[in-house]
């Protein structure tokens, strides 16, 4: 029995000292054998090496009970898709735009469609007063805005553990001094019910609600109960988009809904004062008061796509979904995540700008999903070596084409640097991305790049976005060759990609190049970004089609520096190697 309980107790103290998502389940009933309760502790404790370490804490699925399990939300490596190393403008999605219907949410026909009311929201798009003198109360501001805000309710039953193998298992039943297991005993863990409780925004009379698609995500049943009324009504899930993380709801009202009025978040700037509403760790409704304090933020690894309005109001498990509101009261933004080491607020809040959440809603709404551009390229930030070597400031370096796409149509390539979309100026590749996906599929777009450091333009008619881009299938080690001490390269070993390494590496067929199969971890290519297992496509702009051309193109670069591009799990990239830089 003392062990029973050491392993137990293990396994709460690194659930609770984990920084990581908030899951809400309820616990097991007491009742509960503790030799079960044990098998199933053994169960999860090779999990455990996954409890511990830094993480952005996403305000995802809350209630009022201490969370019983967790998630970590890593970091992104380069990428918006967590665990990618490349980059696309448009990459593969979780489920915003398949076309499959959630759980809990009903296929749309053109039939249901054309039954659906319409989205009718209220935009008020003057500018904020920002000569007002500073304000002693929000209590105006708040009384008009908070009727709209609502809490949601979800819940998910999941399925109890099938413990028999452990029961049945003779070592372990000797081990832990089980009897012998009885016939017709069942070894199945009783089914338990996850409940999440979010906030949400209210934006019509006739019952539509705005909330975080993570809020009712996988949720069997989603209620919701308006202001202080602790009076639940069923809410219809009408479409969700993960990409953006938003939700719609829908409830038959029983009495008249005060809709929130939606301000235009473009026209925010830093140090302008904003107010979270929502209800935090289910205690009710509250308020809190802050400034904007970053705008655009990215690269977060929260959701795909992100470009988050920061804010220093609090914003703690509970408030995901709530309304973002400025000083005149209007819906700036949908409160969505948190950055934190401890699960509450630490003074960096994230939400999701208002005309972002209104292109989404209205789209779910009106067409039963979101339909964005598409442009078909893949692509990276350039580093300070990559834009001198392509004569660039900024931009969003290309370095893959898909087949058949609008970027192929109209002539663009890897190598060309996208500097502007339809006149904006692009800073980087998840700046490309949101430019690309504002737009309908069928939008012509004016697209300026730079190839070998000349300006050109385009016009590209942008495709519908795929449910996913095309993935990767199908590399290393005959017919090695090392790179020569005389060019650069040095302590890379390269070889001819195989069948076998092809197959067990996933190189697709169109994939040509020189494998490294090795790489001194103290040499300048180790250093700067090489790795084993990445294939050589490119030196210097000249194609690599296998080991052999790879060595001699690297003996005759004259200088320190290499433009490399490169292929590695999934897509391909562009790598400078200084050997200048030891």
């Amino acid at each position: 029995m003392p062990v029973l309980w050491h392993t137990l107790g293990l396994l709460r103290h690194l659930a609770s000292s984990r920084r990581s998502i908030s899951l809400v389940m309820h616990p097991f009933s007491r009742r509960s054998s503790p030799r079960l309760l044990l098998a199933l502790a053994f169960t999860l404790l090779p999990l455990s090496r996954a409890l511990a370490g830094d993480a952005l804490i996403d305000n995802k699925r809350n209630a009022k009970d201490q969370p019983a399990a967790s998630e970590r939300v890593q970091p992104q490596e380069g990428a918006l898709a967590p665990g990618k190393t490349v980059v696309p403008d448009e990459p593969s999605l979780r489920k915003g735009d398949a076309k499959k219907p959630a759980k809990g949410e009903p296929a749309d026909s053109a039939a249901d469609l054309a039954k659906r009311a319409p989205l009718r929201l209220v935009i008020d798009p003057k500018p904020i007063n920002r000569d007002a003198p500073d304000r002693v109360s929000y209590a105006p501001v708040v009384r008009r805005t908070a009727a709209s805000v609502v809490f949601v309710y979800s819940k998910k039953t999941v399925k109890g553990q099938d413990l028999s193998g452990f029961l049945n298992d003779p070592m372990f039943r000797r081990f832990f001094d089980i009897p012998g297991h009885r016939q017709g005993r069942s070894g199945r863990m009783p089914d338990r019910v996850e409940r999440g409780l979010g906030s949400g925004v209210v934006v019509s009379a006739d019952g539509y609600i705005l909330t975080n698609n993570h809020v009712i995500s996988g949720a069997d049943e989603v209620e919701v109960s308006i202001g202080e009324s602790t009076k639940k009504q069923v809410a219809k899930v009408i479409g969700r988009d993960a990409l953006a993380d938003i939700a719609v709801l829908k409830i038959e009202p029983v009495a008249p809904l005060a809709p929130a009025v939606f301000g235009d978040s473009d026209q925010l700037q830093v140090g302008d004062v904003v107010l979270a509403i929502g209800n935090p760790f289910g205690i009710g409704q509250s308020v809190s008061r802050g400034i904007v304090s970053a705008l655009s933020r990215g690269q977060l690894g929260i959701e795909q796509l992100e470009d988050f309005i920061q804010t220093d109001a609090a914003i703690n498990p509970g408030n995901s979904g709530g309304a973002l509101i400025d000083s005149d009261g209007r819906v700036v933004g949908i409160n969505t995540a948190i950055l934190s080491s401890s699960g509450g607020f630490n003074g960096v809040g994230f939400a999701i700008p208002a005309n972002l959440v209104r292109f989404v809603a209205e789209q779910i709404v009106t067409k039963g999903r979101v339909e964005r551009g598409f442009l078909g390229v893949s692509t990276q930030d350039l580093t300070e070596d990559i834009a001198a070597s392509f004569g660039a400031e900024r931009g969003a370096l290309v370095t893959e084409v898909s087949a058949d796409s609008p970027a192929e149509k109209v002539g663009l390539k890897a190598g060309d640097v996208i500097t502007k979309v339809n006149g904006v100026e692009i800073r980087d590749q998840r700046h490309l991305q949101l430019q690309v996906t504002q737009f309908a599929p069928g939008t012509e777009v004016t697209v300026d790049y730079l190839r070998d450091g000349k300006p050109a333009q385009v016009r590209a008619k942008l495709g519908l976005r795929p449910n996913r881009l095309a993935g990767s299938t199908g590399g290393d080690e005959d017919n090695d060759a090392e790179a020569s001490d005389d060019g650069v390269l040095n302590g890379v070993t390269v070889g001819d990609i195989t069948p076998e390494m092809r197959d067990e590496l996933q190189i697709p067929a169109r994939i040509k190049g020189a494998l490294i199969t090795k790489i001194d971890p103290d040499s300048p290519s180790a250093k700067q970004g090489l790795r084993e297992g990445d294939v050589i496509l490119e030196l210097d702009r000249k194609p690599t089609r296998n080991a052999d051309e790879a060595v001699k193109l690297s003996e005759q670069i004259k200088g320190p520096k290499v433009m490399i591009l490169i292929w590695r799990a999934g897509g391909t990239r562009f790598v400078v190697v200084d050997e200048s830089k030891k």
